[in-house]
């Protein structure tokens, strides 16, 4: 859904300067997802069928000197904003931007493993939140972009709640965060088809209540090699929950991707997520694994995944399953 194709529209980006309208290039793409997912034997699946419409909105103009770019993008029939981001580039500076969604930080590498499709935890319950990193997440963050000698530096910063805001309106309390992510690549290193990364971050816990012993920390490190049309990548992840009664996660996964053709990709991952009890079982390993493979003509997708887990979310006896098939067309 990320290869759209550009509409060219021309406005005026009035919002994008306070004194005056500046001449701005507006643009607007889109991409349509029609998909059949199938549960697991326990769970009732519903009618399988779903659609999902995005519409991207973009523009970029020159204010002051700083070229300052919007994008929004609404989803699902236009029930609303799903993401938007208003950035500043500095140029040798770096990028400043303001986040509601599109991604930030250590999010930005919570899972590198490689993937024909969706990520092997994809439509899974629960596991969506166990072991994903990203202390200060994506929604209401200050995020600041910059390259220092090949090495990226992606760092995000939220005041209080990650809840999105409205024009003069503060969401409700919540914890104080921030984290940052590293990332390079093998022309850097003089090692051709790497990639590497790693992060961290915290949020307050409050620890004034007594119920937490410091903030959450976040932690991840990850490696991908590509040799001619494999890629192999291995990822490992620690959240340290500091707070009295809840796990924390140690991750490994690693995943393997192969393009047949220029067409057609398959791949295959795995997943381990141990929850450190405190609890009467202890420690509970959350085991998952999914192969992926999907098929491109032009601007037209169909891609498929089937995902599984035992121990699900640090339950035990608790598995779960899925299978959907994506038909995607981008314009």
């Amino acid at each position: 859904m990320n290869n759209f194709k550009k509409v060219g529209l021309t406005a005026l980006a009035g919002s994008l300067a306070v004194a005056s309208a500046n001449a701005a290039e507006m643009s607007v793409s889109g991409a349509t997802l029609l998909t059949y997912t199938s549960e697991d034997s326990s769970e009732v699946t519903g009618n399988p069928f779903g659609m999902k419409t995005n519409l991207a909105f973009s523009a970029s103009g020159d204010v002051n000197g700083y070229t300052v770019s919007y994008v929004q993008v609404s989803a699902d029939q236009f029930a609303g904003m799903s993401s938007a981001r208003l950035s500043v580039d500095m140029g040798d500076m770096g990028t400043l931007a303001f986040d509601q969604g599109s991604g930030s930080g250590l999010a930005t590498i919570d899972d590198k493993t490689p993937t024909a499709a969706e990520e092997i935890w994809d439509g899974l319950d629960g596991t969506t939140v166990g072991g994903l990193v990203g202390a200060a997440g994506n929604t209401g963050v200050f995020n600041y972009i910059n390259t220092f000698g090949g090495v990226t530096f992606n760092g995000a910063m939220r005041q209080g709640s990650g809840t999105a805001n409205a024009d003069g309106a503060s969401s409700g309390a919540g914890q104080s965060a921030w984290d940052f992510a590293l990332t390079t690549d093998g022309s850097s290193l003089g090692v051709d088809g790497l990639a590497i990364g790693a992060g961290y971050g915290e949020a307050e816990n409050g620890s004034e209540t007594g119920t937490s012993y410091g903030d959450a920390e976040h932690m991840t490190a990850f490696a991908n090699y590509s040799v001619g049309p494999v890629t192999a990548g291995y990822q490992v992840s620690y959240i340290n929950s500091n707070v009295r009664g809840t796990d924390d996660q140690d991750v490994s996964a690693w995943g393997l991707a192969f393009n047949v053709n220029e067409n057609l990709s398959i791949s295959y991952g795995e997943r381990d997520v141990v929850f450190k009890g405190h609890g009467a079982f202890g420690d509970v390993t959350e085991k998952g694994d999914g192969i992926a493979v999907a098929y491109t003509m032009g601007s037209m997708k169909i891609a498929g995944n089937q995902n599984s887990v035992s121990d699900n979310n640090g339950t035990a006896g608790s598995n779960d399953s899925m299978t959907e098939i994506a038909l995607s067309f981008a314009f």
